[in-house]
């Protein structure tokens, strides 16, 4: 079952605060970003956040579980009502997550160019 685009827009509105958080689908569901740093991801109407020790000092009892099956745990965040606390879980978790690596451009190679052609 997909994730509903209102469960994500509510995710999305609770922990506005923590910076600029977007939603991208990814495999039919979708990658969590703070700032551009992907740091969770909803999975059939849930909210799963990356595990880092200052995400589990902000919320020390939440329960680990995997967003899919095969997947890393991650933190499964089932209390979405309080949008202070979870602004301040995100906040701490994204800033303990390494930065994303820079992508290279991709360099295309020029065409073989035959002795015959003339480029004038």
């Amino acid at each position: 079952m997909a994730s509903k685009a209102e469960f994500v827009a509510y995710a999305a509105e609770q922990m506005k605060e923590a910076g600029q958080i977007t939603c991208k689908k990814m495999f039919g569901e979708y990658g969590v970003y703070c700032d551009g740093k992907i740091f969770g991801l909803i999975c059939e109407d849930q909210l799963f956040v990356k595990i880092t020790e200052a995400g589990r000092r902000v919320c020390p009892d939440l329960t680990e579980a995997p967003p899919y099956v095969g997947a890393k745990p991650h933190y499964l965040v089932e209390e979405l009502d309080d949008a202070e606390l979870l602004t301040r879980f995100v906040q701490e978790t994204v800033k303990a997550l390494p930065e994303p690596k820079k992508k290279k451009k991709k360099i295309v190679p020029c065409q073989k160019i035959s002795a015959g052609n003339d480029l004038s």
